[in-house]
């Protein structure tokens, strides 16, 4: 389910980010440069991308609130695992190295 509702808020996400450049602005947007774009909508072009954002807008609102809902009921944590193998696994003590036996005790000892 979540997964699901993921792949649906990264297409209106898509959607909505690709809407917002199109449309024309006060430093007249992507448009002027896309001239083709005013064409293929008609004359309605700004009411169509203006209602557009819109609908995009709303429904990127209802994902966002999906997806939260949907985490608190999963209420799960992605550090929890971490937190847990910590847990059951002992803090590793470390060990002095030992010397290496170079023979200066043995020589010592003759003399």
């Amino acid at each position: 389910m979540i997964t699901f509702v993921i792949v649906i808020h990264v297409i209106i996400c898509c959607g909505l980010i690709g809407l917002v450049l199109i449309q024309r602005g006060r430093g007249s947007g992507l448009v002027e440069s896309l001239s083709g774009v005013e064409s293929v909508f008609g004359t309605k072009t700004n009411t169509f991308l203006t209602r557009t954002t819109t609908i995009l807008s709303i429904l990127f609102f209802i994902t966002c609130l999906c997806l939260a809902i949907l985490s608190v009921r999963q209420s799960k944590s992605l550090m929890r695992s971490v937190k847990q193998e910590g847990a059951k696994t002992s803090p590793v003590q470390p060990t002095p190295p030992k010397m290496p036996d170079t023979g200066s005790q043995a020589s010592e000892g003759q003399k």
